[in-house]
């Protein structure tokens, strides 16, 4: 098996990665919306608008 990251081979305690390198790589993207899906549903469109509001209103 290869790493979906860099392709090397990989190691038993990272699994399915190579290192911790690249496992933290795919955190990052996973944390960074890099493997978010595009909806095209207008219900979607409404309830990002309504959490975006809400947290605006939210003391900080």
């Amino acid at each position: 098996m290869s790493c979906p990251i860099c392709a090397n081979q990989t190691d038993a305690r990272y699994r399915p990665f190579c290192s911790r390198r690249c496992a933290d790589i795919d955190l990052a993207k996973w944390l960074g919306g890099g493997y978010a899906l595009p909806s095209n549903d207008p219900e979607d469109a409404d309830r990002l608008e309504e959490a975006l509001e809400q947290e605006a209103q939210k003391p900080h």
